[in-house]
């Protein structure tokens, strides 16, 4: 049976979500599917489109590469527009001429941005703010202005006025309404944001109506107000809302709305039985859904329809959650109190900037909607007593003034209640998840895609988790090993107040027995990140794995590496002839690593100690590439020598690599330094990024890469020299302090309850009171410093272990091969290891 041609117009994130579900529901085995982008990049994330020049790279809010479709069996045709639809012919033309028939086709074609049409709004220098093709010509723009003005006070206006603060320009914000989001918010909560958002720098004119734009003075542009007033800026972006995408649709002869938007049905067909529109582009109901979730949902429809399985969509929700420029900012539902009876009830806080209220039902039982600035922790909470209509308490008012049971709401919900509305995830979905092995928030997140989305439910979603393993008596062991009957932050509290300076001291009075190969690295790792004491003085050398233990990481036919440090990949020629010589000696592999510096491969055991003095005498320290510790400080040449550069990055990755060179941690540690946004170190995907501005160094912490990539978050912002190295003080130690056995930063923080918010406010606000100590216990580690490799030079009987083998001095150098000019393994060994007694 031959399959069913569908053709999908539109790659954004509602088509591509489309796509997603129907794969993953078998569509592909009746439907042959050719996917049309307008856009020569595919699907990408347009929600977080501003993080791009807050240093992320446009390829991490990728959604899926051209290769994914490839793999799929579907073609996808980036840069082909849709020009042409004949409907009665059931084929369509793209702007290269070419046509396709269709059996069944998927309209997604988004929205596209409002203009005023204001005088002169067509002026070079103007631009709007929708597409990665967009913010290319923005930067380019902004790159040589000072002052950015943004038409649009709602959302996305927002969004684009943190843009262009993050590119340095004075910012202003223009907004015809007498507030900022004149939708979601009202007069208090419009006022209390205005505030915010001006004690951050940008500056907020509400009520203002531009007659004109006109050449300027001391800028490019001058804005002429409605009552004589003006003012000049190099950069304009329009952001004052969507219009539905309809224009392909309305020239066929599809059935459109008066305002625009492609009439659809509850199964999101269209006025033709063969056709269905989802997003932004559709228009149901009378109503246009400006945010993603609805699209999804929509999404969803449209495919158990296509298979017969009886999709519809009745509606959607429009509440959010977001973080506009540090700020949270939340509304539930009738957020203005437009419904009969509603009675409102609220918190102001103006000293603070907390603004809170809950629009109840005349009885007072049922939240009809809310409205939160300046905190948003009650989110969650309050939106599962909208959507689910659970019955308030006696007192509506605890639930925005913490005083709420201890109880979480969502215990009280039928697993029918959605949990995440992105992806369209029940508290049903969580719970079979966990019950199905699942035990983890991460792997929770893996398999349901809960919380993966705009990640507002991230905190509900992890209450679920906890809550079912509770029900299923499953509080979480999470002793160290059955030695130590701990978590590995119980331990590091016990080790570091009872100034514990062993194992046998640790085992004699928190432990039992021997220990194993789980608890003894573990232990020796914690007495190097409090104590800095040698790792192969006596007492901590049967603590070290493999690698520690001969400070170098083994390699696969039984030799060592050499990886001496480079601080900021900046090194001296005489420092490249000292290398390049011990290699050549030596007869090593080299190799130039992505973070900088320079590896050798291929030394045996006993040849380790002549290398590293012939390093030493050179100049060079141990890289400590073998530890679970502060590995590298990638860089970029900063503004030494290029010409976009705007601080000095080879200075700072150099400070910070020897600031906290040897610290040990659960996991290892990678950092990087860019000196501007162009971000050519990729700070982003590090542990530790910093990203120069012309104000100062943007913070992003717990990113990484390997099996299971994740990018950084940003953390602060225009930060000065002190302030920079203060706040990572804090973040690494209490990592130290708080992470769990072999536990990267990523996961650290994903598994922190409240996350990134509590990870800033313990580090920023100081919450915990524990500021000082933590910088504290930095200096100390960094008064402590050993060079690990000068420390075993120096001691005749930590040299003893590095024999070939206890009995003999013979040594073996396994076969070797020669490509590409270098020494290769000759084949693949096995190896047979011998422990040292002790």
């Amino acid at each position: 049976m031959s399959k069913q041609q569908l053709l999908v117009i539109g790659n954004g994130m509602v088509g591509h979500h489309f796509i997603e579900q129907l794969v993953l529901a078998g569509g592909l085995d009746q439907f042959e599917v050719t996917v049309f982008g307008a856009e020569p990049d595919s699907a990408y994330d347009r929600v977080h489109l501003s993080e791009v020049f807050g240093g992320k790279a446009p390829r991490d809010l990728q959604l899926a590469d051209p290769q994914w479709y490839a793999a799929q069996g579907i073609r996808l045709l980036l840069s082909s527009a849709v020009e042409v639809l004949d409907l009665a012919e059931r084929r369509l033309q793209t702007c290269h001429g070419e046509t396709y028939s269709y059996d069944r086709l998927v309209l997604a074609t988004g929205s596209y941005p409002f203009v005023p049409p204001i005088p002169g709004h067509e002026r070079a220098g103007c631009y709007v703010y929708r597409t990665l093709s967009d913010l290319d010509a923005i930067r380019d723009a902004c790159a040589g202005g000072r002052t950015g003005v943004v038409v649009g006070g709602g959302l996305l206006g927002l969004e684009a006025a943190n843009a262009l603060r993050l590119l340095g320009l004075e910012t202003h914000v223009v907004e015809f309404a007498p507030r900022l989001m004149p939708v979601q918010l009202d007069p208090v909560g419009g006022d209390l944001l205005k505030n915010k958002i001006e004690s951050l720098g940008v500056q907020v004119h509400v009520n203002t109506a531009t007659e004109c734009i006109v050449d300027g003075e001391s800028a490019r542009h001058r804005m002429v107000f409605k009552g004589g007033e003006f003012l000049e800026t190099d950069v304009i972006l329009f952001s004052a809302g969507i219009r539905p995408e309809d224009r392909l649709a309305r020239t066929a002869g599809l059935l459109v709305g008066e305002r625009g938007g492609i009439v659809v049905d509850d199964h999101c067909r269209t006025s033709d039985a063969a056709v269905w529109a989802i997003g932004e582009c559709a228009l149901w109901s009378g109503k246009v859904f400006g945010l993603v979730a609805p699209g999804y949902q929509m999404a969803r429809a449209v495919v158990a329809e296509l298979l017969g399985n009886g999709g519809a969509f009745l509606g959607a929700d429009m509440s959010t959650k977001l973080k506009l420029m540090g700020v949270d900012v939340g509304a539930i539902g009738d957020s203005h109190g437009a419904t009969a009876g509603a009675q409102e009830v609220l918190t102001l806080d103006r000293k603070v900037g907390v603004y809170k209220k809950l629009v109840v039902d005349a009885s007072g039982k049922r939240l009809l909607g809310a409205i939160l600035v300046g905190d948003n922790s009650e989110y969650d909470t309050l939106l599962q007593y909208y959507l689910n209509g659970v019955e308030l308490g006696e007192q509506p008012l605890a639930l925005i003034m913490g005083e709420q049971s201890s109880a979480t709401p969502q215990l009280t919900l039928p697993d029918s209640a959605t949990i995440c509305s992105c992806h369209n995830v029940t508290k049903g979905d969580i719970v079979a998840a966990v019950k199905a092995g699942n035990h983890t928030l991460a792997e929770v997140k893996s398999c349901t895609k809960a919380g993966t989305g705009c990640g507002g439910c991230a905190n509900l979603v992890k209450q679920v988790v906890d809550q079912t393993l509770l029900e299923l008596g499953m509080e979480a062991n999470n002793h160290v090993c059955e030695h130590v009957a701990f978590t590995r932050q119980e331990l590091f509290h016990l080790i570091r107040v009872g100034e514990l300076k062993s194992f046998s001291a640790v085992m004699a009075k928190h432990g039992k027995g021997l220990g194993c190969d789980i608890c003894k690295p573990l232990v020796g790792s914690i007495l190097a990140s409090l104590w800095n004491e040698h790792v192969l003085d006596k007492p901590h050398r049967p603590l070290q794995d493999t690698n520690d233990a001969f400070l170098g990481n083994l390699q696969k036919d039984g030799t060592y590496s050499v990886v001496p440090r480079i601080p900021g990949g900046e090194i001296t020629p005489d420092g490249l002839i000292a290398i390049g010589a011990i290699g050549k000696k030596y007869n090593l592999y080299t190799k130039i690593t992505g973070g900088q510096r320079i590896d050798l491969f291929g030394a045996r055991v006993d040849q380790l100690p002549a290398i590293w003095q012939e390093l030493i005498d050179a100049g060079f320290e141990t890289g400590q590439a073998y530890g679970k510790s502060v590995r590298t400080v990638k860089s970029c040449v900063g503004s030494t020598w290029c010409r976009y550069g705007v601080k000095d990055s080879i200075a700072m990755a150099i400070l910070i690599e020897n600031r906290y060179k040897g610290l040990r941690a659960p996991h290892k540690l990678k950092f990087a330094v860019s000196g501007c946004t162009r971000e050519c170190a990729e700070a982003q995907s590090k542990d530790i990024g910093v990203i120069a501005t012309d104000k100062g160094w943007n913070l992003y912490v717990c990113g990484n890469g390997g099996m299971r990539p994740r990018h950084a978050d940003l953390f602060a912002t225009d930060l000065c020299d002190e302030e920079l190295l203060r706040y990572i003080d804090r973040i690494l130690m209490f990592y130290i302090r708080t992470g769990d056995r072999l536990q990267r930063t990523s996961v650290w923080m994903e598994n922190m309850e409240g996350g990134l918010d509590y990870l800033k406010a313990v580090i920023l606000d100081d919450k915990l009171g524990i500021g000082a100590e933590l910088e504290a216990q930095m200096a100390y580690q960094l008064a402590t410093f050993q060079c690990e490799w000068q420390g075993t030079l120096a001691d005749p009987e930590k040299l003893k272990r590095f024999k070939p083998f206890l009995n003999s001095d013979e040594a073996y150098m396994p076969p070797r091969k020669v490509e590409r000019g270098q020494a290769f393994p000759a084949q693949e060994q096995e190896i047979i290891y011998i422990k040292e007694l002790v």
